[in-house]
């Protein structure tokens, strides 16, 4: 695959949301400045109700800034786009398609089905001999991983996750993060991931955003300076979880 150079930039965002209970105002986000390229793997941390979602929406062109803008390029997002490729935190497979089909859909209704590259993709979740059951005979990380499939096979530039492996126990957990991390060094996108769990955020991320709320803003912006795969036990990787953990004031260490 050809490697697109891609720069996403966010300037001076912010996002308010109205309460329906009263007249009052939710700022979730207030004046983000960000700027991250392909070939990077941005993990998203912080607790709940800092806004972590609503970058992700925002880069999705599912919501827009109330003030501010959020470029891909030189192009300001306001609207979704194939280009940006979003996988939540439970699969939304259709019920009534094989594996193979949920993953052909969205290029049948773009008029793109290729079967080679279906079957390619199969190949890369290693799910071929699946590729006629259904969602319901799947196991939680299958789902998830036709789910990760039916996005990148769009070959999204950038790839958005929103907390993709939150329902999934500890082992299956663990194994995914390793597919995802595959995929993405085959695919050589920009990976945007929102996370709770500040390991898996060390374990996967080439940088680390921390964030806080009230209004929800970039506290810092962590580089992680550890080769792939990442030892979880190493004294660097707990430096980096303290060090997060701190910032967090979530200051038990092991």
């Amino acid at each position: 695959m050809e490697k697109n150079f891609v720069t996403l930039r966010m300037e001076e965002v912010s996002k308010s949301f109205p309460k329906i209970e009263n007249n009052k105002i939710t700022n979730a986000l207030r004046q983000i400045n960000l700027e991250i390229h392909n070939d990077e793997f941005i993990s998203i941390v912080g607790e709940s109700g800092c806004g972590k979602s609503t970058i992700l929406h925002l880069i999705a062109g599912l919501v827009v800034p109330t003030k501010g803008h959020v470029f891909m390029n030189e192009e300001i997002i306001t609207k979704p786009s194939p280009n940006r490729g979003m996988v939540f935190q439970k699969p939304t497979l259709f019920p009534w398609l094989t594996v193979e089909e949920n993953i052909a859909f969205s290029l049948k209704i773009q008029k793109k089905y290729s079967k080679d590259k279906v079957k390619q993709m199969l190949a890369l979740i290693r799910l071929e001999s699946f590729k006629d059951d259904y969602p319901a005979q799947l196991s939680g990380g299958m789902a998830q991983r036709v789910e990760l499939a039916r996005t990148l096979i769009n070959e999204p530039d950038i790839l958005l996750l929103d907390e993709p492996l939150g329902a999934l126990d500890a082992f299956t957990r663990m194994d995914m993060q390793d597919e995802i991390l595959n995929m993405w060094q085959r695919k050589q996108q920009l990976v945007v991931m929102v996370t709770h769990d500040v390991e898996e955020a060390i374990y996967m991320g080439t940088k680390v955003l921390v964030m806080e709320s009230n209004p929800g803003r970039i506290r810092a912006e962590i580089p992680i300076d550890l080769e792939y795969p990442r030892d979880r036990g190493g004294s660097e990787f707990m430096r980096y979880r303290n060090e997060i953990l701190d910032m967090l004031n979530y200051n038990k260490k092991i």
